[in-house]
């Protein structure tokens, strides 16, 4: 097993930027983008020892990698469609992820409800296939439940019609806070993460990348900072940094949109999530407990703008809200929904496409003439094998020395042996736990909540800009804490308290604190059904 990081990593925005103004060098790799798919190749770069920087135009994981249905699985949809390959990646990628950070990740069972007599022997042969493609890493294996065993696991489920169910493991996890521990490994490693640098061009020489520019966003300085390889790991603008080394470059992305809507625990009494494999539409709904709420999801809509805060359509809620009162006992209404998130998938095209939902997830990877090395497709789950396949690519494009990846048993900042899914969320801290609830103890209110209906405490905000470059209210609150997904009005009433230590931690004045509390609720609008 490779070492874990427990203690925290000087992960400071100020320092890297003061190194990169007074000693610009050039390093070995350069990564463009800070969801998983960045994240994760500069990890990988920065553990096989090369000088690795990486750079996010916002914060980390603001995209879709903060947004998504919180599941570390194989794609039982991805099975349906007969992608056998894909599954198996997958299948074996998630048990090594729950093993890397079992303080994010952890084994989430789900049942589906049958309510025609065929689906019963149709979906228990699927999801054996699912156990045996997971070989050594599966989490457990499934079977036929009867119809009081189904309705004693999921006693919220509609009763009426129902047969009987079938059991099956898949993996859950906090998708921004591992976002956070592989930045904090990055950084561990020697690596240097950066948030709100946003690369405005590529920099070449004899027709060859060589480098990049790049805007600090929180002064406007910009930055020629040289690579000896360029990587484009920015899921839906894969296309845009494609054609700052191309402009004749045809789009590649074809994006979608899926939706969720965030309900309370009483939607979903007990720990057993929900998945009905095939909606009226073709399309796979999930119902799961995550952090004291259920989150129902998720949608699939083709779009065509790609914007970093995505906003759900009226007939996404619709159907989300429709389809949920059909497999619920309690039916949600749109007063019941205490926040609706919106992630874009980066799918990527193919001739004789038939629509976003019919889509592969499978990564693509592409190296152009000038040696750009661009990754993108995937999803989270595998997030660590796509990186060691991109920086395979990269090494050979730049001509580093051969090293092999260490990252498949590497464990992530944090490990620690406590569970992912216990009633405290400080767990999700791991092994800075203790330090984290040391720190909850040095200013006045630290230790109590952020508000009655949030599981977080005002120290946190303190922590999150000490030890994980929170920049800004809306990183604390939407990714360093998840209260936005929580409870998106809870959390505006909490932006007033998070921007006062903010300002304190980072040196800001009032006018700061009055511009970030008015920029929060902007966001959080998004968030809230009117």
């Amino acid at each position: 097993m490779g070492a874990a990081m427990t203690t925290p990593p000087n992960m400071d925005r100020d320092r890297y930027m003061a190194e990169l103004r007074q000693a610009p060098e050039r390093f070995d790799l350069i990564v463009i983008g800070g969801g998983a798919t960045g994240l994760g190749t500069a990890l990988d770069a920065a553990a096989r020892g090369y000088r690795t920087l990486l750079l996010e135009q916002d914060d980390f994981a603001k995209g879709t990698s903060s947004r998504s249905t919180k599941l570390v699985h194989g794609g039982v949809r991805y099975l349906q469609q007969g992608n056998v390959s894909l599954v198996m990646e997958a299948l074996r990628e998630r048990g090594r992820l729950l093993q890397n950070a079992p303080h994010i990740c952890h084994n989430q069972p789900f049942v589906v409800p049958i309510y025609d007599w065929w689906e019963g022997p149709f979906y228990g042969v699927g999801m054996k296939l699912y156990d045996m493609l997971a070989g050594k890493l599966g989490l457990g294996p499934s079977k036929l439940l009867s119809r009081e065993a189904t309705l004693k696991m999921l006693p919220n489920v509609e009763p009426k019609g129902l047969k009987n169910g079938v059991i099956y493991y898949d993996g859950q996890f906090d998708d921004a806070r591992l976002a956070i521990n592989l930045a904090q490994t990055i950084a561990a490693y020697g690596g240097v993460p950066l948030n709100y640098m946003r690369v405005t061009g590529l920099t070449k020489r004899g027709g060859l990348v060589q480098g990049v520019r790049a805007v600090d966003a929180e002064t406007g300085s910009e930055y020629e900072i040289d690579g000896r390889v360029v990587v484009n790991a920015t899921g839906v603008y894969s296309d845009a940094v494609r054609q700052l080394d191309d402009p004749s470059e045809e789009r590649l992305i074809a994006p979608s949109q899926g939706v969720h809507l965030v309900l309370d625990a009483s939607f979903l009494a007990g720990e057993t999530a929900i998945m009905v494999p095939r909606t009226a539409d073709g399309r796979v709904l999930f119902a799961v407990p995550w952090h004291g709420r259920t989150i129902v999801g998720t949608t699939d809509t083709e779009i065509t703008t790609t914007p970093l805060e995505p906003t759900a359509r009226a007939d996404e809620i619709a159907f989300l809200l429709e389809h949920a009162a059909i497999y619920l006992a309690k039916d949600p209404t749109p007063a019941d929904v205490l926040s609706v998130y919106c992630g874009i998938r980066p799918l990527v095209r193919s001739a004789g496409d038939k629509g976003t939902a019919a889509l592969a997830r499978d990564h693509v990877l592409m190296i152009s003439k000038s040696n750009l090395v661009t990754i993108t497709g995937g999803k989270w789950t595998t997030y660590r094998k796509m990186a060691e396949d991109t920086v395979d690519a990269a090494a050979l494009v730049g001509g580093l020395p051969e090293r092999p990846s260490p990252t498949v048993d590497l464990r992530l900042h944090g490990w620690s042996k406590e569970p992912a899914n216990g009633a405290d969320l400080l767990a999700l801290y791991g092994a800075d736990a203790p330090a984290v609830r040391a720190t909850l103890g040095e200013g006045s209110g630290w230790s109590e909540r952020l508000h009655p209906n949030l599981p977080y405490h005002l120290g946190e905000a303190a922590w999150a800009a000490r030890h994980e470059m929170a920049r800004t209210v809306e990183d604390v609150l939407s990714r360093r804490t998840r209260a936005l997904l929580l409870d998106a009005a809870a959390s505006v009433e909490a932006a007033p308290a998070v921007a006062v230590i903010l300002a304190a931690e980072l040196g800001r004045d009032q006018g700061w604190i009055d511009a970030q509390i008015a920029a929060y609720r902007s966001v959080a609008a998004n968030y809230m059904l009117s």
